[in-house]
């Protein structure tokens, strides 16, 4: 049997270890001794291991051998080797046949020739001839003489003996002419040879056959592999736990406590609050983190409730329409993203707008309002700073880029290449996590739960809590609020049969065609189609 001394340093496969009978599937009949075996071994340029063998078997005796051509050197990995050029004469026979090389002699002298391919390996700044024979048979001599292309070739180490019990060879040697000799007399069953030289770096070309049948090879699990794995682990529970504990202080905060009374009494008259002066449509954003068709629809009313705009109903080809037009230019009472909205739907020049006319293609641009709006979210604290978030993306980037690199680097030198991928897979992670983090910060959390508050506290009001003179007022100021939580049509059920001229004003003070009622009946019967109407223009699909 022939082995190779380290993997990582490779080895010179000296498969004529078939002068041994050597193999551990090797079937060896019972030779007596006498057994005589001559060897010439020529290692040539192009790293072919040519062998001429002549066994003595003396009579009554017989001799099989058989070496295995694929030899297992770690787990799952095997080196392969090819003989070819085989010849046998006299009493003997060489034969190929399920991976394994098999001599036979029976009584009398055979030669045996044959080539072996795949055998040479390099090592750092060397090349090694390793040799380990193990015998089954007793041998009376044995004489191999070893020729290599360089005349540097060095004893390394020479043993002789049984596995734990070996001794020095006997007469091991490399003459001046580079060839070395090996002589031994007496060898038993069992013994083993373990030959090594060292020979220059590129004396032949390597041609080694090593095959990992577990298609991992570097990429095998290994200790340090499983370490970084196990790493990988604690480090995405950890993610996993601060995930969950910030979204349940979200859903908590959001939640919202005990009700939040809008209507504020001074002095006999009552007006319309909102918590911390959040308005509708930062209200909107907050609840979802969404900037939706009805949060630029209620911020629209809401502009038209604080007299900046003024809404008419018009019948154009015999279908409803509303015209949106101006009444106060944008100040500086006005938050970015509601300007953004002013301009968008009364550009420089234009005073006034039909619903219908938004619709037309390209006429409305939402994605500027949206990032006025998620900026003043931001502005206000009430969301997190992107900025911010963009540390946990840069930091996984860089370890994408590091875990790739260790992974090619470790792949190519001492193996453990799944490490980098451990460290691969936590740069993904890292930059993932932003993504499933809350939108908003504790406070918008907090915020976002007195919105919530507010619009039970507005489920609870009935009419007649307020001063005729102050329901127009609260009506109106209020309604933005409840189309961003679906109850504009409970909002105004409840105000129906308040008349909008107890102000001394008649009608709606921001929506015309109703001056002469006494109610809000006919408001309540055309102000969804508004509002869905509104919504279309603003949704792109």
């Amino acid at each position: 049997m022939l082995t190779f001394r380290g993997g990582a340093a490779g080895a010179l496969l000296l498969a004529s270890a078939g002068l041994f009978a050597a193999a551990p599937v090797a079937h060896t009949q019972p030779a007596p001794a006498g057994v005589t075996i001559t060897a010439d071994l020529t290692l040539t340029d192009d790293g072919v291991l040519e062998v001429v063998e002549t066994v003595g078997v003396p009579a009554d005796g017989s001799f099989t051998m058989s070496l295995p051509l694929r030899l297992k050197i770690g787990d799952d990995v095997e080196r392969v080797f090819k003989v070819t050029d085989v010849t046998a004469t006299g009493a003997g026979t060489a034969t190929t046949a399920n991976d394994q090389f098999v001599v036979e002699a029976n009584p009398g002298e055979s030669k045996f020739t044959y080539s072996v391919h795949n055998t040479v390996s390099d090592a750092p700044g060397t090349q090694v001839f390793h040799w380990l024979g193990v015998l089954n048979a007793d041998i009376a001599a044995l004489d191999v003489s070893v020729i290599s292309p360089s005349f540097q070739m060095g004893i390394v180490d020479c043993k002789l003996g049984p596995a734990g019990n070996s001794r020095p060879c006997a007469d091991v040697h490399v003459e001046p002419d580079g060839v070395l000799y090996l002589s031994q007399t007496d060898l038993r069953k069992g013994d083993a040879i373990d030959l090594t030289l060292q020979m220059p770096p590129s004396t032949v070309p390597a041609n080694a056959d090593i095959r990992d049948g577990s298609s991992a090879g570097a990429f095998s699990l290994t200790a340090p592999v499983y370490a970084a794995f196990g790493a990988l682990l604690l480090a995405l529970a950890a993610m996993f736990a601060y995930l969950l504990a910030a979204r349940k202080r979200a859903a908590t905060a959001t939640a919202g406590g005990a009700n939040f009374d809008p209507l504020v009494q001074q002095g006999g008259r009552v007006d319309f609050t909102s918590p911390d002066g959040v308005l509708p449509g930062e209200a909107g954003l907050l609840l979802d983190a969404q900037v939706d068709p009805v949060d630029i629809a209620a911020t629209v009313v809401d502009l038209a409730a604080r007299r900046y705009l003024w809404i008419t109903p018009v019948n154009a080809r015999g279908e409803d329409d509303w015209r949106i037009s101006r009444v106060n230019a944008p100040d500086d009472q006005l938050r970015d993203y509601e300007r953004a909205v002013y301009d968008m739907l009364l550009p420089e020049g234009t005073d006034t707008v039909a619903v219908r006319e938004l619709r037309a293609p390209g006429r409305v641009q939402l994605d500027p309002i949206r990032a006025a709006m998620r900026a003043d979210a931001v502005a206000t604290g009430a969301f997190a700073d992107p900025k911010q978030r963009a540390l946990p993306r840069w930091i996984g980037g860089a370890l994408i880029v590091v875990g790739a690199v260790a992974t090619v680097v470790l792949a190519l030198t001492s193996g453990h290449a799944l490490v980098g991928v451990a460290i691969a897979l936590a740069g993904a992670a890292a930059m993932l996590l932003p993504n499933y983090l809350p939108t908003r910060t504790p406070f918008g959390d907090t915020v976002a739960g007195r919105v919530r508050a507010m619009q039970r506290g507005l489920d609870t009001i009935a009419r007649d809590q307020i001063p005729p003179i102050d329901q127009e007022t609260v009506f109106s100021r209020a309604l933005p609020y409840t189309l961003i939580s679906g109850r504009a049509d409970n909002w105004i059920r409840t105000f129906r049969d308040m008349d909008p001229s107890a102000d001394s004003q008649p009608g709606l003070y921001w929506f015309a065609g109703y001056d002469r009622d006494h109610n809000l009946h006919r408001f309540a019967s055309q102000f969804p189609f508004f509002i869905t109407a509104l919504e279309g223009a603003f949704n792109p699909r």
